[in-house]
């Protein structure tokens, strides 16, 4: 295949369209009215210092069960039961959800979109972490051709059908799609599946937005 030939941008959101909780974490203890520092989980900006995410890596528990433990650990904090990640998302994002979407993101979407590129989201938790409401109060997801959440279709990446769903709706080949998403478990099951695919190092993520984008015979700004 050569790199003109690839027909679709495929997008995680959680880490990849959006930033980690991790990297907010100054905004979540301002939303929440908690000290500065209070939160010390750093997952992979300090794997050594978290355990938890260390072990969801190596496959000991799931990323949604990584989350709501933080979840609950964090309503503790605030005096507060919560037994769901999208309380947790909520209340540390409040009412702007663009606050929180990588700019470099943003760029990526619009040069595939203005390029005639087609664009889809393969998430495991849109809906779940985020709240139905969230698609109508982001109006960049409104560039996107289909989105392909697991809260509703109970397919979790990196199972083979996530990704034959999505192509299915974009009516392309595996090899036609670039999908970017933090996780190594998820690139892995894409590679199978025949996709292109880039792992988006949240530490870099222009980097990763840049080699997303020569793959669809596209130039970062």
């Amino acid at each position: 295949m050569t790199a003109s030939a690839a027909g679709a941008l495929v997008l995680d959101f959680g880490g990849v369209i959006s930033k980690t909780l991790f990297e907010t974490h100054d905004a979540t203890e301002v939303a929440l009215g908690l000290a500065p520092g209070t939160l010390t989980w750093r997952g992979p900006f300090a794997e050594e210092t978290d355990p938890l995410w260390s072990a969801m890596q190596r496959g000991e528990l799931s990323e949604r069960d990584y989350w709501l433990t933080r979840s609950r650990e964090v309503g503790r904090l605030v005096g507060e039961d919560w037994q769901d990640m999208q309380t947790f998302v909520r209340r540390a994002r409040g009412a702007d959800p663009m606050l929180v979407i990588r700019p470099e993101a943003e760029q990526a979407i619009r040069i595939a979109r203005e390029a005639g590129r087609k664009l889809a989201v393969l998430s495991n938790e849109l809906d779940l972490f985020y709240g139905a409401d969230f698609r109508r109060r982001l109006p960049l997801l409104d560039h996107f051709d289909i989105i392909v959440d697991a809260t509703h279709t109970g397919i979790l990446k990196p199972d083979p059908r996530a990704y034959r769903a999505v192509c299915d709706a974009l009516e392309l080949t595996p090899e036609a799609c670039v999908f970017v998403d933090d996780q190594d478990r998820n690139i892995n099951g894409a590679l199978a599946c025949g996709f292109n695919a880039v792992r988006l190092d949240v530490r870099h993520p222009k980097d990763s937005y840049r080699q997303a984008l020569h793959l669809l015979g596209l130039a970062f700004d």
